[in-house]
C-alpha cells in the first residue's frame, strides 16, 4: 500500500486504521449498505438518488419506480414528468431525474443496458462520480471500493487518517491505509458510526468506542 506520492504509509496510521476497522466491527457487526436494492441497476439509480437525502427515503421512493422502470431500457425513454413526480420526495428531484435519465440511456446504448463491472466505465456514465461507482462495485459486485462520503470524509478527518477535503484524495489516503479486501467494509462502518454516534454538529465523544484513538475526541 502507498500514499497518493508513491511513498509508504505512517506505520502508525496503518496500525491505527486496523484498531478502528476492529472495533467499529465490534460495535456494528451488521453494518452494510442501507439502500434496498435486487439488482447493480437497482443499486445504481439508488445511489444516485441517495445525494442528499436520507437511504430511508430513498427506499420509499424507488419501489414504484421500478415496478414502472425496472431497466435501463425502460428507464432511458421514460416520461420526464413522471420520473420526476416518483422521485420528487428525495430532493432536487429534476437534477436527479437528468441524470438517471442520461447514465440509463449510457447503459442502454452503449453497455447493452448492463451496468459495468468496473470503475474505468461506470464513471464515463453521465451522473456517475467515484463515490457512486465505488458503492456498487462494493455491493453489487464484490469488488473492492472505497466509497467517500460526507460521513467517511469527515471521520476520517477526525481520526486523523487524512488532512484532505477532496472525496477522491480522502480515498486515496485510506486506500493507502486499509487492505483492499476491507475498504467497502470500512466505508460501511464508518458511514454507521457517523450516522448513529459521530454526528457532525454534535459528536458523542462519551460513547464513542473510538474515544481513545480519536485525536479529536474530547473525552
Amino acid at each position: 500500500m502507498k500514499d497518493r506520492s508513491g511513498a509508504e504509509p505512517d506505520l502508525e496510521l496503518v496500525e491505527r486504521a486496523k484498531s478502528i476497522f476492529r472495533l467499529l466491527g465490534e460495535e456494528y457487526p451488521c453494518a452494510k449498505c442501507e439502500l434496498d436494492y435486487r439488482n447493480p441497476f437497482e443499486l445504481l439509480i439508488a445511489t444516485v438518488l441517495s445525494a442528499q437525502c436520507t437511504d430511508a427515503r430513498v427506499n420509499q421512493v424507488t419501489p414504484a419506480l421500478f415496478a414502472e422502470f425496472p431497466d435501463a431500457s425502460s428507464l432511458s425513454c421514460a416520461p420526464r414528468d413522471r420520473i420526476e413526480e416518483l422521485i420528487r420526495p428525495t430532493g432536487f428531484f429534476r437534477a436527479k431525474t437528468e441524470s438517471i435519465l442520461n447514465l440509463s440511456r449510457g447503459l442502454f446504448e452503449r453497455f447493452d443496458g448492463e451496468v459495468p463491472a468496473n470503475l474505468e466505465d461506470l464513471i464515463t456514465l453521465r451522473g456517475v462520480g467515484r463515490k457512486t461507482a465505488n458503492v456498487v462495485l462494493g455491493n453489487a459486485f464484490g469488488v473492492p471500493g472505497f466509497p467517500v462520503d460526507t460521513h467517511v470524509g469527515r471521520l476520517a478527518r477526525r481520526l486523523g487518517l487524512t488532512i484532505q477535503k477532496d472525496p477522491e484524495a480522502v480515498e486515496s489516503d485510506l486506500n493507502a491505509l486499509v487492505d483492499r479486501r476491507d475498504w467497502t467494509a470500512f466505508s460501511h462502518r464508518l458511514i454507521f458510526h457517523g450516522r448513529r454516534c459521530c454526528s457532525a454538529k454534535k459528536p458523542a465523544c462519551d460513547r464513542c468506542p473510538l474515544s481513545s484513538l480519536c485525536p479529536s475526541s474530547t473525552v
